[in-house]
């Protein structure tokens, strides 16, 4: 693949990921928030489940193997994007996309922890430089927000679900698995709705246009490009360039919603930034668990 070709598609890809808070923020007056995230992937996944059926993707013979993509929808869609979602009823598009795209800083803490996995001393420097990012965003909260936590939750889930994902992924055909576990994310997601708040969708011209975008362009495309640029691409070198996305959910938090750049947002988010790149780079190894974080999409 071409250079200029692989940065359009970067850009393209991180901006999806990025941009989707915003669009989020600009959604919630038309929906209560576990509501738009449940059709939003309901929609996605009944969208790619027929597409992998038509093309005869190979699908789980076993029981426990349908259980194992409805654990990771579980954490990935129904606990990553219901956190998200509900992240921002408080906190502005900007806080919940810095907060939600520290999980590659908790994939290196967890798998360590639990999994015993080593690291190269850089990524170490680079969680700790996120850490200190998301000190720095934080701290300047003159007041505690439930967002805040929200926000933390999603980055932790998203963690698990990337384990969960690495160490169970091989056995699934990549696209069988990401469209069945954003459908059964969804409809966990839809009888969450249901049990925790009270649902409601307007529908009109401009809520449609919204779910749309978010079901098709910021879920389907957005993954649909990721992978093609992770198996047409080095692993490691692309996976590196996921600091673009909170640096586009900062962006058109700005730029759609009015959003509000203060210092600490600033200085906070390029500290996450630097250790977002370090994290997930590839500047002495091949492989490593965190190159996967995105291997299950949003």
């Amino acid at each position: 693949m071409n250079t200029f070709k692989f940065t359009l598609l970067i850009l393209i890809t991180t901006f999806l990921m990025g941009s989707s808070f915003a669009v989020v923020k600009i959604g919630l007056p038309y929906s209560s928030p576990l509501l738009l995230a449940a059709l939003r992937f309901t929609l996605a996944g009944i969208i790619m489940a027929v597409i992998v059926i038509i093309l005869k993707r190979p699908h789980p013979t076993s029981i426990s193997s349908w259980i194992k993509v409805f654990i990771i929808g579980a954490f990935q869609t129904s606990g990553v994007m219901g956190c998200i979602f509900l992240s921002l009823r408080t906190i502005t598009a900007s806080e919940s996309s810095v907060l939600t795209f520290t999980n590659p800083l908790l994939v290196v803490i967890f798998s360590t922890i639990f999994l015993t996995t080593h690291y190269k001393l850089y990524q170490w420097i680079g969680v700790l430089f996120g850490l200190v990012g998301v000190s720095i965003t934080m701290g300047a909260q003159i007041e505690f927000k439930i967002g805040i936590l929200f926000g933390l939750l999603s980055a932790v889930f998203w963690a698990i679900a990337t384990l969960l994902a690495n160490k169970w992924g091989l056995h699934f055909d990549t696209w069988v698995l990401s469209a069945y576990q954003m459908l059964f994310g969804g409809f966990l997601l839809l009888l969450s709705s249901f049990i925790l708040e009270k649902p409601f969708f307007i529908l009109n011209g401009n809520s449609l246009l919204i779910l749309l975008w978010l079901s098709i362009m910021s879920s389907i495309v957005q993954f649909a490009l990721w992978y093609y640029l992770l198996q047409k691409g080095e692993p490691g070198k692309t996976s590196a360039f996921l600091f673009l996305a909170p640096f586009f959910g900062v962006l058109s938090g700005w730029l759609l919603l009015g959003e509000s750049l203060y210092l600490s947002n600033i200085v906070g988010g390029m500290f996450i930034i630097i250790g977002i790149y370090l994290v997930n780079s590839n500047f002495q190894q091949k492989s490593s668990l965190v190159k996967r974080t995105l291997k299950i999409n949003e």
